[in-house]
């Protein structure tokens, strides 16, 4: 390989020379664009995305929803082709009909509304773990369903035609809303034939169908993972239409292997042409020189409130108080202090400003270790031993071991523990994400994620904390049916009640209201540290043009140009050639 780059570099050299043999061949499909886009995703199940932002990231490009919003924080038509809304208020009915685009998935059966209807009621089967059900509760016996006291096929959503979905409400809703809610990345269609037949059809191209701009081609975990046009994203078959007119790049090239450093030296020489996970040691450096925009997403500490420990919610306010968010921000660069739960990019209602905005600091980006010492004392607590939980990634560990530091100096015995995914030892091509897997069963001490907020509304973000709303289903061994709560076990009748009430509360002020106290309720019980509002940042090169971004972060490649491509096809062909020819001379 490294003998293939450095004759790569000494081509590039001579491009000019070369300039002559870069016409289009009849059978070119496009730009191969080598480029380093997020950290590893082990499992692109979109239900499971709600816990780090690289899943967002290539969920994005792999799967689309019926409705988008773009970065302005405007929602828009996306699989969605129209919809209608009818009401009539003497019957009670309240009901929507969406009609879906004319476009295929990956393996060229056409999407159909009852992949919308499957996905859906996924998420809220009882058994099923998912924060975003609470997206989907204006829906007509939605909750009932979730909680185990009506059946699915009582769910008011279904396929009235193959491309027609019609979704039934309670009552009158706020219609804008839900079309803003269903932008969603979790609330994506999935074939139930795809989804059904193998428990591990997320981890591997061969077994996956999607519906997005790029299909998953190929994943070689720790070396490169690719993503190519999909050859149905809304390509008419019976129209002789060009392969690039949806999209334009023929294939996403991302270079795993290496490290952060050696990757972006790769950036630098011209090797990739695009960077998005910039290296700790050199983001002061290119910190004006990146494109940063913020993320959706709060980098957050979850207590296990079972744990005896982190019972009394003084230990818990005591622990974030030791936290210095601006000292974090310091070694991370691309962030913000985290001064309450709810993002900077979630709207305060009326889309006129931000629910950070109106609702202020909640939280002190300084510590405050004298009051932190102080609280530990009223809950009579003077130390413990415990575990931080985190991606094997070095900003994680940068923070926990910064937030580790903090916790050791009040006492406290503190260890971090990076979990590795595993593979199958009967497929090595299969991995498991053991990290989710901890934070989706409660198997941690506290557990590093990067809470997604889920859409434009700060309902979304909010509301799993409230029992009802925690998405994690009912525990169908108790006779009781008793309700999970949160992953956390936080579980507080004054937050429920308030979270209950922004839900039957209609006016959006008065709604919005409730949340910000939800909200305030939250961080004075604790059971999460908001640690930090991330950014995203990158570099592209100048050889790149068209790279577009969404409200939740994702960039957008469709209509993205690499100037001159075929030279560097044919750079990278010669160069392949080369090294294939010195490995045949070698044998």
């Amino acid at each position: 390989m490294k003998k293939a780059l450095s004759l790569f570099l000494c081509l590039l050299t001579i491009g000019g020379a070369l300039a002559g043999c870069s016409t289009l061949e009849p059978d070119d499909k496009g730009a191969i664009i080598d480029m380093y886009l997020t950290t590893e995703v082990y499992n692109f199940d979109p239900a499971l995305g709600y816990n780090d932002d690289a899943m967002t990231k290539i969920f994005g490009l792999i799967y689309e929803g019926l409705t988008t919003i773009d970065e302005n924080g405007k929602w828009k038509l996306a699989l969605a082709k129209d919809y209608e809304v009818i009401e009539n208020e003497k019957t009670g009915e309240y009901k929507m009909q969406i009609t879906l685009k004319n476009t295929k998935w990956s393996d060229g059966r056409a999407v159909q509304a009852d992949d919308i209807v499957y996905a859906w009621k996924r998420i809220l089967e009882p058994e099923f773990q998912s924060e975003a059900c609470a997206l989907l509760y204006d829906i007509k016996n939605a909750r009932d369903v979730k909680n185990g006291d009506a059946t699915i096929d009582d769910l008011g959503v279904a396929a009235v035609d193959t491309r027609v979905l019609e979704i039934q409400f309670e009552g009158k809703i706020d219609y804008d809303q839900f079309m803003e809610n269903l932008a969603s990345p979790a609330l994506v269609p999935l074939r139930e034939d795809i989804v059904t037949k193998n428990e591990n059809w997320a981890k591997k191209p061969s077994t996956m169908a999607t519906n997005g701009p790029f299909v998953l081609k190929s994943v070689e975990y720790g070396n490169t993972l690719a993503l190519e046009r999909s050859n149905y994203y809304y390509l008419d078959s019976e129209k002789e239409e060009a392969l690039d007119k949806y999209v334009i790049p023929y294939r996403l090239q991302i270079i795993l292997n290496d490290g952060a450093e050696a990757r972006l030296t790769a950036f630098e020489n011209g090797e990739i042409f695009y960077d998005g996970e910039l290296p700790l040691s050199k983001r002061a450096e290119y910190k004006d020189k990146a494109v940063v925009t913020d993320m959706p997403n709060t980098h957050t500490y979850m207590f296990n409130t079972k744990n005896e420990l982190f019972a009394d919610a003084n230990v818990r306010k005591a622990l974030s108080l030791a936290i210095d968010r601006n000292e974090i921000v310091n070694i991370v660069t691309f962030a913000k202090p985290a001064t309450g739960l709810v993002s900077h990019k979630v709207f305060d209602g009326d889309n006129k400003s931000t629910f950070r905005e109106v609702g202020g600091d909640l939280i002190s980006p300084t510590a405050n270790i004298s009051e932190a010492q102080n609280l530990l004392k009223t809950a009579g607590v003077s130390g413990g031993s415990f575990s931080i939980k985190i991606r094997p990634n070095e900003v994680d560990r940068a923070i926990a071991d910064y937030v580790a530091g903090q916790w050791n100096s009040l006492g406290f015995n503190v260890t971090v523990e990076e979990m590795t995914p595993t593979s199958d030892p009967n497929d090595s091509t299969v991995y498991t994400d053991t990290f989710t897997e901890a934070y989706r069963s409660g198997d941690f001490d506290v557990i590093a994620v990067d809470l997604q907020m889920l859409s434009a509304d700060a309902f979304s973000t909010l509301a799993p904390f409230a029992k009802e709303f925690s998405g994690n289903g009912v525990d169908m061994e108790n006779e009781n049916y008793e309700i999970f709560p949160h992953i956390t076990g936080y579980d507080s009748e004054a937050y429920n009640a308030l979270i209950q009430s922004a839900y039957d509360e209609k006016n959006i002020a008065a709604r919005t209201q409730i949340l910000h106290d939800a909200e305030k309720q939250l961080i004075e019980d604790m059971p999460v540290i908001p640690i930090i509002f991330l950014q995203d940042a990158y570099v592209a090169s100048d050889e790149l043009s068209g790279i577009g971004t969404n409200f939740y972060g994702v960039r957008d490649f469709k209509k993205t140009k690499l100037k001159d491509y075929m030279k560097y096809k044919l750079l990278t062909d010669t160069a392949s050639d080369a090294e294939a020819g010195s490995e045949t001379t070698a044998g």
